[in-house]
């Protein structure tokens, strides 16, 4: 009975440890990148304001995280920072300049708002099947994924952006979408 008891006991550590893994472990997918959301909300705070946010995918070290974010738009400083195989490290303090009679959240997005990583984790999906389909790839891997928000604030212009490569690396293909998800366009 013992041993039963230690084996729960072992499984139930596991079970817990692994559903709180970090974004370097998490799947170019729509749950993956809910998770990566979910991550820089804690990490954050869920009012964050972001100027960039990319997932970049590296064979040997897993997902690089980069973001520029603040928790006070109106300081008009922001923290650039990587998370890398599940560290956190602030990489440069910004200073912006914003236009007279402008607001700095003119030029910034939050999560869960207008951006949703978990709509950029299915445009993962979508671009992979689409390449599968047209280029007959299989098994394509995410090189990187991010959110193109223009530096003039026309949300309008804002875009997700999904990279793609072989297996064996080479080309890259690019998928441009809006935020709702609506295509723009393929490049290689």
């Amino acid at each position: 009975m013992k041993r039963l008891a230690l084996i729960l006991s072992v499984f139930l550590v596991h079970f817990v440890l692994s559903c709180g893994e970090s974004g370097h472990k998490q799947a170019a997918n729509e749950d993956g990148f809910s998770a990566i959301e979910n991550e820089l909300k804690s990490k954050f705070g869920a009012d964050a304001y972001y100027t960039d946010i990319n997932v970049t995918y590296n064979e040997s070290i897993g997902n690089v995280v980069g973001v520029t974010v603040t928790k006070d738009p109106a300081s008009l400083k922001m923290g650039q920072w990587n998370q890398t195989q599940g560290n956190w490290t602030q990489n440069q303090d910004i200073s912006i300049e914003i236009p007279q009679g402008s607001q700095a959240t003119d030029f910034m997005f939050q999560l869960g708002q207008t951006v949703s990583l978990a709509k950029l984790g299915e445009l993962i999906e979508t671009s992979k099947a689409q390449l599968t389909k047209e280029k007959q790839l299989q098994n394509p891997r995410l090189h990187m994924a991010s959110v193109q928000y223009p530096d003039n604030g026309d949300v309008s212009k804002a875009e997700y952006l999904v990279m793609l490569q072989p297996e064996t690396g080479g080309t890259t293909f690019s998928f441009q979408y809006k935020l709702n998800g609506d295509f723009i366009k393929m490049d290689y």
